[in-house]
């Protein structure tokens, strides 16, 4: 039998977990990213690209294709988890 320990984190620690660490990749439509991010600035309506996301949810970068995001987060040392 394995026993587990519970941790138990404040909300502070858990809205920091994996800051600087670890980024989320996604498929986005620039419509989306239009609504969520209203300073993006200029970009053209209905195209579809790749987003990565800090762990907070914060926009790192965008791309056209899925394996130069990747290399971005690469560069930048983080380690990406997919979002469907």
């Amino acid at each position: 039998m394995t026993r587990t320990e519970n941790i138990t984190m404040s909300n502070g620690e858990f809205a920091h977990l994996g800051e600087g660490s670890v980024a989320y990749l996604r498929k986005v439509s620039s419509d989306e990213l239009l609504g969520r991010f209203p300073n993006i600035g200029e970009i053209a309506p209905g195209l579809e690209l790749w987003a990565l996301f800090a762990a907070n949810g914060q926009p790192i970068l965008l791309s056209d294709a899925r394996d130069r995001a990747l290399a971005g987060a690469m560069e930048n040392d983080l380690t990406t988890v997919a979002i469907h």
